[in-house]
């Protein structure tokens, strides 16, 4: 189990992150981005089973800015109040929550002695997942899922810093195929898959969970991850 820690931007903003350690020196550190749900229950558990895997995890809260302790359920209303919160979130002047991320990864470079720093993020993590990919320094590999957006042309133009494995379905609406294959098209560096599920497979809170192709992610990650972050 985490615990719950302040964290300050360059900017001065303050905001909780959730975080969770490993038993052991760690062997390097994962910032988990959440969807637009907040760091939840299920956000938590994420963070707690990479701490599991013997790495430093950190999930910093992304709608701090907007809205104080956000904790959605996977409800119509979590769903409605998370979608207006993303929006006003990405009407942020300047570089939005970006800062946030910086500084998640910042805390977690250096408590866990310097060792290398991975990116994931769900749904709308995996969008800022993407993004920080190509923005923020201090990153060894990022791993975004189904990003909301992720597949735009803006988003698809992005070139990222470091190594990216990027996890997609088929049967999302949020993510459309014609965007996935223009993505995979222009990023043949990146690692991408597709799975036979829903938007949020992932998520076990979820009815979209899909408990094999949520695995077979997992595996990929964890895989991922040993490879670019030893």
């Amino acid at each position: 189990m985490g615990q719950f820690i302040t964290l300050t931007a360059a900017d001065g903003f303050t905001f909780p992150a959730y975080i969770a350690e490993p038993q052991g020196q760690p062997k390097a550190a994962i910032v988990v981005l959440q969807e637009i749900f907040g760091v939840n229950s299920h956000i938590q558990d994420v963070t707690d089973r990479y701490a599991a895997q013997g790495y430093l995890a950190i999930a910093p809260a992304t709608f701090e800015r907007v809205k104080r302790d956000v904790d959605l359920g996977y409800t119509e209303a979590g769903m409605k109040e998370g979608i207006a919160l993303k929006a006003a979130v990405t009407a942020l002047p300047g570089e939005g929550v970006m800062p946030d991320i910086q500084a998640a990864i910042a805390h977690v470079a250096k408590a866990s002695g310097g060792k290398k720093v991975g990116l994931t993020g769900f749904c709308w993590g995996g969008l800022l997942t993407w993004q920080a990919a190509s923005k923020l320094g201090g990153l060894a590999a990022a791993v975004p899922y189904y990003g909301g957006g992720m597949v735009a042309e803006a988003e698809i133009a992005r070139q990222p810093k470091v190594s990216v494995l990027a996890h997609f379905s088929d049967h999302d609406h949020s993510v459309p195929m014609e965007g996935v294959e223009a993505f995979k098209k222009a990023h043949s560096e990146v690692e991408s898959h597709l799975y036979n599920a829903d938007h949020g497979f992932n998520c076990d809170q979820r009815g979209a969970y899909n408990a094999e192709a949520a695995q077979l992610a997992n595996q990929r990650t964890l895989a991922f991850f040993a490879k670019n972050l030893a």
